[in-house]
């Protein structure tokens, strides 16, 4: 728990990150609920306005409302400030003011700055967020840069607005968007063939989703792969394999009506955003039942530590991959370019999978209970909000109170992570340092 110093509530690092996400999610919602948040001119009930914005700040992207057709510029603004919050991390916005008024960071923000980034230590992490920081808007402005004229050709000066809107969501791997204007719900689907936005809102995801830390081994060792972090090199190694395989299934099995270039675009592009961008380009409910339980897969694994992304962390399932390989070939440890996996990392990985596991299927059978759906498309709406993908197969919208209501833990877990929040839970648990006599268990 909290302690208590001088008279004064000091909170754990895992207590302020959490702190912070749930105190945007409820000003968000504050905000959402005004009259003036949408088109119509009427209050948004608590409810609703609760799941938009934790799912904004969540960086999720599942909405009860069209997102254009629905909110106002106000409540689309909203909504874009809550995703850029979320997607950059609380904690790391709260630190950009810190250094925009030149106050002194002290050791214990450090330190909270240091877990919110999944940085490997305290030392330089006030320049490594700065880095952040910088990098991540110059980036935002190029992507906005870059669809502009695609989005003013088809809606006038309003592209421009819808540009920045898309390229900061992509980059935060939120998947809001705002074509429902013509058609509710619609995502990218109208820009199926458009070469430019679907590689620029591909590049934005895969940069936002491999972590803060892999830009910064990039930025300092250029094309010098060997030199990176042994982390940078899981994770880049992990994504490619993550991308084109599930692209090569996308391609030779889904989407028979498109024609052989589309056909690319559509499975490179689903592909990318499957793992918790949530944008998408093809009709999800025309997709075969294998290809929804490899979306699923991919929704669960996610992006990458200290990114925008939410689920597992492809480094926890290489982890378990690297674990599993060892005991085959009854190797003493796991390894990774010549560097050994502590026993606690492995531990953690297989606690982290057990716990989102858990809860998709757990929360899947829960909202297949009380809503009557098939569980395939309960399953697959629990693990788009738990990988805090955005997703649907048009499940959202219709779902009763109970079931939105279990979707919102979903998202806020997925986002700000399992062992945060049990970090946070038992901060004040003494460490009991005797042990209980071993025995052996057969296991498999």
């Amino acid at each position: 728990m909290s302690k208590l110093i001088h008279g004064k509530i000091r909170l754990t690092t895992s207590q302020s990150i959490i702190l912070g996400f749930f105190s945007m999610i409820l000003l968000g919602t504050f905000l959402l609920m005004l009259p003036f948040s949408s088109r119509a001119g009427m209050a948004t009930p608590f409810s609703d306005a609760l799941f938009t914005a934790t799912s904004a700040v969540c960086v999720t992207g599942l909405v009860v409302y069209d997102t254009a057709a629905y909110w106002s510029v106000f409540g689309q603004t909203v909504i874009i400030i809550l995703i850029q919050i979320g997607g950059m991390g609380v904690i790391t916005v709260a630190a950009s003011f810190a250094l925009i008024s030149g106050r002194r960071i002290s050791l214990m923000q450090r330190s909270t700055m240091q877990e919110a980034i999944s940085a490997p230590k305290v030392g330089g992490i006030v320049r490594l967020t700065s880095f952040i920081i910088r990098i991540s808007l110059l980036i935002e402005l190029l992507g906005a840069a870059a669809m502009a004229p695609v989005f003013c050709r088809d809606f006038g000066p309003k592209g421009l607005w819808m540009a920045l809107f898309h390229s900061i969501s992509a980059f935060c791997n939120a998947g809001f968007d705002l074509m429902g204007t013509s058609m509710p719900f619609s995502s990218l689907t109208g820009y199926t063939a458009d070469p430019v936005i679907n590689v620029i809102v591909m590049l934005l995801v895969v940069i936002g989703g491999i972590g803060f830390l892999t830009w910064d081994d990039i930025r300092a060792h250029k094309l010098h792969v060997h030199q990176y972090r042994m982390q940078s090199k899981v994770i880049l190694c992990t994504t490619a394999i993550l991308l084109l395989f599930p692209a090569l299934y996308f391609f030779f099995f889904e989407f028979p009506s498109l024609a052989p270039g589309e056909r690319v675009l559509a499975s490179l592009f689903q592909s990318v955003t499957t793992r918790t961008a949530g944008f998408n380009t093809a009709d999800l409910t025309a997709l075969s039942e294998p290809g929804r339980y490899i979306m699923i897969a991919l929704m669960l694994i996610g992006g990458s530590p200290g990114s925008t992304a939410g689920g597992m962390k492809t480094t926890t399932i290489a982890v378990l991959f690297a674990s599993a390989i060892s005991t085959f070939f009854r190797k003493e440890y796991a390894h990774f370019f010549d560097r050994r996996i502590d026993d606690s990392v492995i531990k953690n990985a297989a606690t982290i999978l057990l716990m989102y596991l858990s809860l998709f299927f757990f929360g899947g059978l829960a909202i297949s209970i009380i809503e009557g759906a098939p569980m395939l498309d309960c399953l697959f709406e629990t693990a788009s909000a738990v990988g805090t993908v955005g997703l649907t197969l048009g499940l959202t919208s219709h779902l009763g109170l109970v079931s939105r209501g279990i979707l919102i833990v979903l998202m806020f877990f997925g986002r700000v992570g399992g062992l945060t929040l049990i970090f946070a839970a038992l901060s004040g648990t003494a460490k009991n340092v005797s042990k209980y006599p071993q025995e052996k268990i057969t296991v498999g």
